[in-house]
């Protein structure tokens, strides 16, 4: 990587010289530069506003860059060591939903597990490829899905030789990772994909010591949340390719996914965040490798929680960890992760990620402080002496891996009727429940309903946790297909 063309960050550059200019706006967007909507200037300041400004040629447009924007993009490919780089402004749903329909069309199938972002069985719905779920082990006492292991990919490949790709979690929300060197190796000897999901992963290009990431470990395709660890506004994203992908034919499906009024604000976020990782991310990502560490060490010594972090590799379902992750297991003290979540909130100002059902998960990144992380730690502690009960009257809850009897796109467009939800065992669902963050769904379109799910979602919702998904917003009715 090159420091010294690095420290371009050529759409900012573009937007600073078009500040400077005074420009008369007769384009959009309509409140032109703030003054035609006072409250919005006072709420974001008035140089957020001036610069929310129309894709024209000094600024080049992102469907279709040639001059700033495709500088920057470049730019980006060399700093996270791919072949090609897009900005996207649609969050890494658009980045997710773009690469699989890159890969796959209708009839096509995709080996995955089943602890996927929503995103990802949208883009089946949209596209009609069909799931080959390689349902991951599952850690009983801490109640995730762990990574996918090399001898269950295979046996996949083995019986779905027809399959176009392979979709793997890197890392997975909770920080598990799998052995992705050599799935891709096996993947590519079959002829087969790597797309990686690396939402969570943004700083596994940049620091030392961390899970391998997916370019470096040779995949085909990776989305990447930038506004996530690596400090960008919210929403924007990366899509990155490698050698073997034709990066044009990328280009038309996220023409097809991704606004044609690409916001600047989010796009020089992304410029200048790829400017701020390239110059100083490995020393940022060691901070926040060491104030992760520096947490997991008070959090444990508080007794009752278990934050978890390398003892959990096996060299097989948790082939790595990303020790940046936070995440806590929260059922010793008697209190479900997202009751905790509402304490820490309600009761003590602090705003954590999410919590399910056993565990919490705090987001440690580049603007984290080590105050912050003393306070969440003595937040911890008062809520384990104030509110802790006996763990015995917790139900044993976990991940449940579902049932496919058809693909999400069958399922999501078919005939359906809505029943009350503990009428709707033994039918087929057609519509998405889950808890979002961290939305992987609990129930996804073409999937069997049990009691054991029903259960699980009502205690979800009992607890607390953020239900969605299904068209009745209160959960009480869900839609089943009319027939199978």
């Amino acid at each position: 990587m090159d420091r010294e063309k690095q420290k371009k960050a050529p759409v900012y550059e573009a937007l600073e010289k078009f500040k400077k200019r005074r420009v008369v706006p007769f384009d959009v967007p309509g409140h032109k530069r703030g003054r035609g909507n006072p409250e919005l200037r006072e709420l974001l300041g008035e140089k957020c506003v001036s610069l929310d400004v129309n894709s024209m040629k000094p600024l080049d447009n992102l469907c279709h860059p040639v001059s700033v924007i495709k500088e920057a993009e470049e730019l980006t490919a060399e700093a996270f060591r791919a072949d090609h780089a897009f900005f996207m402004v649609g969050g890494t749903t658009s980045s997710v939903q773009s690469m699989v329909l890159s890969a796959c069309k209708a009839g096509d199938k995709i080996i995955l597990p089943r602890n996927v972002h929503k995103s990802v069985i949208n883009a089946l719905v949209l596209c009609g490829a069909v799931p080959v779920y390689v349902n991951p082990e599952v850690d009983q006492r801490l109640g995730i899905s762990l990574g996918m292991e090399l001898s269950q990919v295979e046996k996949a490949i083995e019986e779905n030789p027809d399959a176009v790709c392979i979709l793997v979690n890197n890392p997975t929300y909770y920080g598990i990772c799998s052995d992705l060197r050599r799935i891709v190796d096996v993947a590519h000897k079959h002829g087969m994909l790597v797309l990686v999901d690396e939402a969570h992963g943004t700083h596994l290009y940049f620091g030392e010591g961390l899970p391998v990431c997916a370019m470096d470990a040779g995949a085909d395709m990776a989305s990447v949340s930038m506004h996530k660890s690596g400090g960008s506004l919210t929403q924007s994203s990366l899509l990155l390719t490698n050698k073997n992908v034709n990066w044009e034919y990328v280009s038309q499906i996220i023409n097809l996914m991704q606004t044609t009024s690409a916001s600047y604000l989010l796009l020089s976020s992304l410029d200048i965040s790829r400017r701020n990782l390239a110059l100083r991310g490995k020393e940022s990502f060691a901070k926040v490798k060491e104030m992760a560490e520096y947490a997991r060490t008070e959090i444990n010594a508080v007794g009752g929680y278990y934050a978890y972090g390398k003892e959990l590799v096996n060299g097989g379902s948790v082939f790595d960890f990303d020790v940046t992750k936070l995440s806590v297991y929260t059922r010793d003290i008697g209190l479900a992760g997202i009751e905790v979540y509402d304490f820490l909130r309600d009761e003590y100002d602090i705003q954590i990620e999410f919590g399910d059902i056993t565990n919490i998960l705090a987001y440690i990144s580049i603007g984290d402080r080590i105050q912050d992380i003393e306070r969440l730690v003595g937040a911890l502690a008062d809520i384990k002496r104030l509110y802790s009960k006996d763990p015995s009257t917790i139900p044993e809850v976990g991940y449940i891996a579902p049932k496919v009897l058809m693909s999400p796109q069958q399922a999501f467009y078919g005939k359906k009727r809505s029943l009350p939800i503990r009428e709707t065992a033994g039918w087929v669902c057609s519509e998405f429940v889950m808890c979002y963050p961290p939305g992987i769904p609990i129930l996804a379109p073409g999937e069997l309903i049990t009691e054991e799910i029903i259960d699980y979602i009502v205690y979800a919702k009992e607890k607390g946790c953020s239900m969605q998904g299904p068209e009745d917003p209160e959960v009480e009715y869900l839609n089943v297909l009319e027939s199978f």
